[in-house]
């Protein structure tokens, strides 16, 4: 008989006043019998609801179904017959607005905890798991996968299923794209990131650190060294900044910059090493997206007495997952909702505060969300250290400068056919936030897994 609690199976986890001190993860994990009374909770749903939410198609019913009877290694083999990264997308995607947020059990309730069953899932088998040998005959056709983000890493590890001989290049010395500089430890331990493409490379993917597509070598180069086909999933890293005074003073970070110091220069292991990052007492991290949560909840850990969100929007306009919100205020991050940024002021060459605008909420804009006015006489200073800009980012433009017939938005994003993923140039493909801007790593994962199908079609054909 199902279990038909309303509620989930909490997830054990620091606590609050001790985890934004250190840079362990947040949550700490299902045990097995945690994972099956969770799992138990399953209804097998005859339509499979959840599953049209996931992009990238994990038969989700059945490997719950594996987990309530224990049998964890059955279970793991169905997730990866779809999801190459389930370790990952068990802990970083935003299950409540796909696969949870389908679930039927949460109509009356909670929905069935599928990302942390999935996670529960990866970890056993990473733990426990015996190493499969992989007997992948080689069809003699080569492809190029530039970026080794979420996008690149699917489409490659798709494409060496299928007997492809693939490399990776990436610009930066350590592969793995936002899941290894942009994503903080405590919710994405790098030595996990590390196992997930070690899963990659089994299968034979090559991947080459330090080259920059467009500098290093071109995407006419690449087809000239014999690669019949190229994907691109190199990302949204390029930041956007405010556009006001004192951008440029000492102390104020892109999110990026913030963020790539602290994982890839290794700011979190501050107590063996000089941090890379300089932090003040007190933060003010601009924007309210996951990412703004991740800069925020990292200043925090690095031993900022007090850290600011500050958000032109109000609460229910707060873009980043509640999960992330709740986190960031139990660990003491202060929210400044409903104020605007116009100006960061210094005093020789270093920033000293933030001064923000009151705002109040009027019509909708263009993307549904009520537009944020300026009060009148409303200004304020917030005395603070460093600044930390979380507004988003875009496609860096080095490729489409390089790259002749290759069409983009006037945002930079890549334009591609909607069924293949295929650019305006022939077997030239692409996916993830170069084509979309910043978006999940799941709607990556399901962009790469799209074009390495259709890649595959293509050559097949020639």
């Amino acid at each position: 008989m199902p279990n038909m609690s309303p509620v989930k199976v909490p997830m054990p986890q620091q606590d609050p006043d001790v985890r934004n001190k250190n840079f362990e993860e947040v949550a700490t994990g299902y045990t097995a019998e945690m994972a099956m009374e969770e799992a138990t909770r399953c209804i097998n749903c005859k339509n499979k609801p959840c599953m049209t939410g996931c992009p990238v198609n994990v038969p989700i019913p059945g490997f719950i179904e594996q987990v309530a009877a224990g049998n964890f290694e059955k279970a793991y083999e169905i997730i990866t017959s779809e999801n190459a990264l389930p370790a990952i997308c068990g802990r970083v995607c935003p299950q409540e607005n796909q696969c949870e947020g389908k679930c039927v059990r949460g109509i009356k309730g909670e929905s069935v905890s599928i990302g942390r069953l999935e996670r529960f899932v990866a970890d056993y088998h990473m733990k426990n798991g015996a190493k499969t040998e992989l007997n992948i005959e080689k069809n003699g056709k080569r492809v190029a996968v530039v970026g080794s983000g979420p996008a690149g890493i699917t489409c490659a590890g798709e494409l060496a299923k299928k007997g492809y001989e693939v490399t990776i290049f990436e610009a930066l010395h350590k592969a793995g794209g936002v899941l290894s500089y942009g994503i903080p430890e405590f919710r994405l331990p790098k030595a996990l990131v590390a196992k997930e493409l070690e899963n990659i490379t089994n299968m034979g993917v090559k991947i080459e650190t330090n080259v920059v597509i467009g500098r290093s070598l071109t995407v006419d180069d690449l087809f000239e060294r014999g690669f019949e086909a190229v994907f691109l999933g190199t990302g949204a890293g390029l930041p956007n900044f405010l556009r006001i005074p004192g951008e440029n003073l000492l102390g104020v970070y892109s999110a990026n910059e913030f963020l790539t110091r602290v994982n890839l220069m290794k700011a979190y292991k501050k107590d063996e090493m000089p941090t890379p990052v300089k932090v003040g007492k007190r933060v003010a991290v601009v924007g309210a997206g996951n990412v703004a949560m991740d800069a925020a909840r990292t200043a925090k850990r690095l031993g900022a007495e007090e850290v600011y969100i500050v958000y032109r929007r109000g609460a229910e306009e707060v873009p980043a997952r509640a999960e992330e919100v709740e986190h960031a205020k139990e660990e003491g991050v202060i929210f400044k909702l409903l104020n605007n940024p116009v100006k960061i002021h210094g005093e020789d060459g270093w920033v000293t505060g933030i001064e923000v605008v009151e705002q109040q909420l009027g019509e909708p804009d263009a993307s549904g969300r009520r537009r944020p006015e300026p009060i009148e006489g409303s200004n304020n200073i917030i005395d603070v250290e460093t600044v930390v800009i979380a507004i988003g980012q875009s496609p860096n433009p080095l490729i489409r400068q390089t790259t002749e017939g290759l069409e983009t938005q006037k945002w930079g994003g890549i334009i591609v056919n909607e069924e293949t993923n295929e650019s305006t140039r022939k077997n030239v493909y692409a996916g993830g936030d170069v084509v979309t801007g910043a978006a999940t790593v799941i709607l990556a994962m399901g962009a790469g897994k799209k074009a390495a199908k259709a890649i595959d079609a293509s050559l097949q054909e020639q």
